[in-house]
């Protein structure tokens, strides 16, 4: 096929770094977004030049509409726009009871959150349009329909991702771009190796049934939606896993 081009935010790390491996091995050309992580994103894009992969690194904070237009005029003046979109870029939030959280905190997280989705899904849109084709993948988080203590922050912001997506599939759908959310369990990361054990062991008594997966069993599911054979897939809701990824 001619590669199709991929942008993944927060690609350089994690879930993100999976994903940019496993859709350059299929034939993607991956752009791997990043913030501070600059010798992470190159360390990324050399792997998979010598796999004999096509990968690029592109700085953006992707909470900042300045660096994301640029990032993304960039990608268009350079290699003709993006076709799929992996928002997945990890937002920090405050971990507390309701009780004891007060609105900044709580706001913070819920708004950095869905202006990161929103304008690189509004920016990649664009371009997708004009192609008659787009995917919108976002990686959201099983807390957005289990909760856990003191995670009503991100759940909730999960939560408004969810249903942002969802109106996204209804809107676009006559453009030929799907969207569609990935939602892990929780995933070996960075984010989750320094978590306490008590919580791994909460996250496992939810579901007990489920192990904690790797970072290559979400990027599958991505490649999945990423495909242009999923063209009939859209709104839809992939939970990978059980408990509760750290993104």
């Amino acid at each position: 096929m001619s590669k199709r081009n991929v942008l993944i935010t927060g690609g350089a790390r994690g879930i993100g770094a999976a994903t940019a491996k496993e859709l350059a091995k299929n034939g993607y050309k991956v752009f791997i977004n990043y913030v501070n992580s600059v010798q992470v994103a190159e360390g990324l894009v050399t792997e998979i030049q010598n796999a004999g992969g096509e990968a690029y690194s592109i700085q953006a904070d992707v909470r900042d509409e300045k660096q994301i237009k640029a990032m993304f005029e960039k990608i268009q003046n350079e290699h003709g726009g993006v076709d799929i979109l992996v928002s997945n870029a990890n937002m920090n939030f405050t971990q507390k009871p309701f009780m004891q959280q007060s609105w900044d905190e709580f706001s913070q997280k819920l708004n950095d959150e869905m202006r990161a989705s929103y304008l690189c899904a509004q920016y990649a849109a664009s371009s997708m349009i004009e192609k008659k084709f787009g995917r919108l993948i976002f990686i959201s988080s099983t807390l957005s329909e289990s909760p856990a203590p003191s995670f009503i922050a991100h759940g909730s912001a999960k939560g408004a991702l969810d249903t942002f997506s969802k109106y996204l599939a209804q809107e676009l759908g006559a453009y030929g771009i799907t969207s569609n959310i990935v939602a892990p369990g929780l995933v070996l990361t960075d984010a989750t190796e320094g978590a306490p054990e008590e919580f791994k062991e909460f996250i496992r008594s939810m579901t007990p049934t489920q192990t904690i997966s790797k970072p290559k069993d979400v990027a599958n599911a991505i490649a999945f939606l990423a495909q242009d054979e999923s063209s009939q897939v859209t709104g839809a809701y992939l939970s990978v896993s059980g408990g509760a990824y750290l993104s």
